[in-house]
């Protein structure tokens, strides 16, 4: 059925399978590519496993690069793949900072729009004891770590101008710059510096719409994805929308690369829906973390306490962190005329889209 679809007149090729795998009652996935048992379409990718040693893999969370298995897709050079390489226990870290920690100031979020300064400090501390009471049903008001749709960290996206500038920029986290920084090393990427991050938070009812990452001034860096939580159905197109794109799952602690000739093409979200293994969170996340971690880890053990809230919120969502090196090494921003800085995230949905119930729930 998808195959057919693609072959439509009319609408574009790449909104009419969006429109296919966004529909709830669908449950032929016969054409999504699923890399844990790889296909005729895929591939195994080679990793520079020398570039990247065990202790700095170690440090960020992962295992040794010579475990690694990583995949690329016939028709999209500079694309990879990287089934789950973390550790037991360390996609808890990158959960618990999504929730916690980057969403605090000076960093910037969808809330900021609706919202005074002083009510979104703290989103953690203010729905933690909500989440933790929270039950199934769906009439529950949701907290505010609920409403969070995006957070931009580093250079901070306009959603507006869809630019970056100079004088909208915070510090990059330290632990997610060396995460990102050890997996394009293993990649082929030495050097590479996470310079700008967006996080998005996805619930049942969430996706991402059709778009392409250009806004990076530096396109010979690749873009870095890391998934957590549900799983998800993840569209690759061409460098035109009327291109019929791929299909395939993303999983908990699945990193997907977009580099070179890939770089640039259309991609998107229609759906995400419950892990595949029927429980109520993927397995991988069930596990617990090492008391032994490296010196000069930047992994932290959570709390039970803090954990419990992380695992109701993800029992219905999923984040994914996208980190983009924005400026070649030595570049600057061009000069730019009558920057307005409150004007850096004027939509809150650019392409972070929800069905017509959720809308409703939107903060005033």
């Amino acid at each position: 059925a998808a195959a057919a679809l693609s072959r439509e007149g009319g609408e574009d090729a790449f909104r009419r399978l969006f429109r296919f795998y966004r529909q709830r009652d669908i449950s032929d996935l016969r054409g999504v590519v699923d890399f844990s048992v790889p296909g005729s379409q895929v591939f195994r990718s080679q990793l520079s496993i020398s570039s990247l040693s065990d202790q700095d893999a170690y440090r960020a969370g992962l295992q040794p690069v010579s475990q690694w298995k990583a995949y690329g897709l016939n028709g999209y050079p500079g694309f990879i793949f990287i089934p789950n390489p973390f550790l037991p226990g360390c996609q808890r870290h990158w959960v618990k900072q999504c929730l916690k920690l980057y969403p605090q100031k000076p960093n910037v979020c969808n809330l900021d729009l609706h919202m005074a300064p002083e009510k979104t400090i703290d989103l953690w501390g203010q729905s933690k004891e909500q989440l933790r009471r929270k039950g199934s049903s769906k009439q529950e008001p949701r907290s505010l770590l609920e409403k969070l749709r995006w957070v931009t960290l580093g250079y901070h996206y306009n959603w507006d101008t869809k630019k970056y500038s100079a004088n909208h920029h915070t510090p990059f986290p330290s632990d997610l710059a060396f995460l990102s920084e050890q997996v394009a090393t293993a990649c082929g990427f030495r050097g590479f510096q996470a310079q700008a991050g967006i996080l998005n938070y996805y619930h049942f009812d969430s996706s991402l719409g059709i778009h392409a990452d250009e806004s990076e001034l530096d396109h010979s860096r690749p873009l870095l994805s890391f998934s957590f939580g549900q799983s998800s159905i993840f569209l690759l197109g061409g460098l035109k929308r009327e291109e019929a794109p791929t299909a395939m799952f993303m999983h908990s602690g699945d990193i997907m690369v977009m580099s070179g000739f890939s770089r640039l093409r259309y991609h998107a979200v229609p759906r995400v829906f419950p892990n595949p293994e029927g429980t109520a969170l993927p397995s991988c996340l069930e596990q617990a973390l090492s008391l032994d971690l490296p010196v000069g880890s930047v992994i932290e053990h959570s709390s039970d306490e803090d954990w419990q809230v992380c695992v109701k919120y993800l029992q219905s969502s999923r984040i994914n962190m996208t980190i983009r090196q924005v400026l070649a090494e030595g570049q600057k921003f061009p000069e730019e005329s009558g920057t307005n800085r409150k004007g850096q995230a004027l939509s809150e949905d650019s392409h972070h889209q929800e069905d017509s119930r959720a809308k409703r729930h939107k903060p005033n």
